[in-house]
């Protein structure tokens, strides 16, 4: 890291001790490697090309306080939560995660995350994009429908996403997710399709 900034809300300043997962070290060394995957390289290529490109400090890996896997902060980059991640998989789904929201914030330009449905619409968008509901991925979680596995998922998953939102009661949350769902689930974009 070139320079430290203050860690967004819920992330510790980087440090080296670790009470599980990994060092921020080998996160970060994960990191690197998930920078030349097809899908970063996708969305990094279609974040510049909408005016936002991000540099090599923009993803970091940081221990979190909070029993989350990493997050975008505005203005601050993707922080991944080395103390949470084992393998390399679940590095790379957090960076997918996280730059489909820093897409997000560059082509609207104007998402409040304190906006229930800003949220809500940023999570589905995330959740349905990014492969997190994969049902191999369900499966190893515990969660499997042969019908409709993926929408459940991403609902179950935007909910919990947003239970860390103090500006969205549960009551406000699931309200704004069921306003905004068809639309923010039809949108792809950058990809053509869901991937």
């Amino acid at each position: 890291m070139a320079e430290e900034t203050a860690p967004a809300p819920g992330f510790a300043a980087a440090s080296s001790s670790v009470s599980g997962g990994m060092t921020v070290k080998e996160c970060n060394d994960m990191i690197r490697r998930s920078l030349r995957t097809p899908m970063v390289k996708f969305l990094r290529e279609h974040l510049q090309k909408a005016g936002c490109a991000v540099g090599d400090n923009f993803i970091k890996a940081v221990n979190c306080d909070k029993e989350i896997a990493g997050g975008y902060a505005p203005g601050v980059g993707i922080l991944v939560c080395s103390n949470h991640m084992n393998i390399q998989d679940e590095v790379n789904q957090v960076v997918i995660h996280e730059l489909i929201h820093a897409y997000d914030e560059c082509r609207a330009a104007n998402i409040d995350w304190t906006n229930c449905a800003h949220h809500a619409c940023a999570e589905i968008r995330a959740g349905h994009l990014s492969g997190d509901c994969h049902y191999k991925r369900e499966l190893l979680r515990g969660y499997m429908k042969i019908r409709g596995h993926e929408q459940e998922c991403v609902r179950r998953r935007v909910m919990k996403s947003m239970s860390g939102n103090p500006y969205c009661t549960e009551a406000a949350a699931k309200d704004a997710m069921e306003a905004v769902w068809d639309v923010c689930y039809n949108d792809t974009q950058p990809f053509d399709r869901a991937p």
